[in-house]
């Protein structure tokens, strides 16, 4: 669990909180979150269920992001990113190569880096950034997840995905093949924006419409609180993590 504050640039600051828990049926905790709001980087990494060693590989991922660069330029801290993470991506592969079952060791991942007045966000996987702007929820990110290839196919509806039996299936993660592929983009923040990094612990027991309602409320540790409480009266079949920031 963090709760932090800074001030990111000379017209915005930043407050945020985090929780991370193992959930209502499962043994560990293979979700690692990343909160470093004095320099506004924000990381959920979701080890692959059923896979060897996923607290191992988004644990890896979170350790390499804490050795982000602090105070260079935009474009510099990007590419520290990238190149941290195709470094885990490689580990992982070799690390997989050579265990005795020869099996995946991944994690999806989804970063947020607030840089002036700019929110660039990077992900793989089914991890996901949501904003709330004017009382608005828009999902920043795409799932790499079959269901979603389905959606776009036109072979089966939104709500069908929600319930398909494929829906862990994911096509993107960290560790999952000798060439990373990471989505980026970038936008600019307003004053009065609310973010939400998560896991797909999360966003299985909780519709779009409620995270709207719910990220309307509070403040980001009274909101993350909220969130993760829903989840675990829902069952939680899974690890959850959240994190929520608040653009002043």
């Amino acid at each position: 669990m963090t709760d932090n504050a800074a001030q990111v640039t000379k017209s915005m600051s930043v407050s945020s909180f985090g929780i991370t828990d193992v959930g209502k049926a499962r043994k560990h905790n293979e979700d690692s979150m990343l909160d470093r709001a004095e320099i506004g980087l924000w990381v959920v990494a979701d080890g692959m269920g059923g896979h060897a060693k996923g607290d191992v590989a988004s644990q890896m991922i979170v350790e390499s992001m804490k050795k982000v660069h602090e105070g260079v330029k935009l474009e510099s801290c990007i590419d520290d990113i990238e190149e941290r993470l195709l470094e885990v991506n490689q580990k992982l592969v070799t690390k997989a190569r050579e265990s005795e079952k020869k099996t995946t060791i991944g994690s999806t991942v989804v970063l947020m880096l607030a840089y002036e007045k700019y929110c660039v966000y990077a992900w793989a996987g089914d991890s996901r950034l949501y904003r709330l702007r004017d009382n608005e929820l828009r999902q920043m990110t795409t799932d790499h997840s079959q269901v979603e290839v389905y959606v776009e196919q036109g072979l089966i509806s939104r709500e069908e995905a929600a319930v398909h039996p494929h829906g862990n299936m994911i096509t993107r993660a960290v560790g999952a093949a000798d060439v990373l592929h990471l989505d980026m983009d970038i936008q600019e923040m307003k004053s009065g924006d609310r973010y939400l990094l998560c896991s797909d612990g999360l966003t299985k027991h909780t519709n779009d419409l409620e995270f709207e309602e719910m990220l309307r409320k509070g403040t980001p540790e009274e909101c993350c609180k909220a969130m993760i409480k829903q989840t675990l009266d829902r069952g939680a079949g899974d690890n959850v993590t959240a994190i929520i920031i608040d653009i002043a």
